[in-house]
């Protein structure tokens, strides 16, 4: 069974072990030094300063969580043991209970993401060379009405 609550404070290192594995998982076209890259700015900027959704199991354990600011998923990062289970589209949705219509970038080299958000009936709208760190990742930008 899932659950789908809002981040706590003790939640921050779960969710950086989220993100990691899943970064590791999907992301193959990042580097160890992209990786530690974006692992100091999430460790140390992203996760502290905005709520999530966590979707808990057993435990009140987190399995995986959603960023979203108005209609646009930021961030959506499952725990790699729990791929596959139905908790990413818990959490899409979810967001979708919260807005009429969403919107996501994702990096078009994961192409694990491209594939999920796409049976999730998203459509590509548009496309940047560049990630928003200005790295040379580019991002395919989806939206479902």
């Amino acid at each position: 069974m899932i659950t789908i609550r809002l981040s706590r404070p003790s939640d921050l290192p779960a969710l950086f072990a989220i993100w990691q594995g899943a970064v590791r998982a999907t992301h193959l076209f990042l580097t160890e030094q992209d990786i530690a890259f974006y692992a100091q700015q999430v460790r140390d900027h992203y996760l502290p300063s905005c709520p999530f959704w966590v979707a808990t199991g057993r435990n009140d354990q987190p399995r995986g969580f959603l960023g979203m600011t108005d209609s646009k998923i930021d961030a959506l990062f499952i725990d790699p043991a729990h791929h596959g289970q139905g908790i990413g589209r818990a959490l899409v949705d979810h967001a979708a209970s919260l807005s009429r219509s969403l919107t996501v970038d994702v990096n078009e080299q994961n192409e694990g993401a491209c594939g999920f958000y796409k049976k999730l009936g998203f459509r590509q709208v548009g496309r940047s060379e560049l990630d928003d760190s200005g790295k040379p990742f580019p991002i395919l930008h989806l939206e479902r009405p």
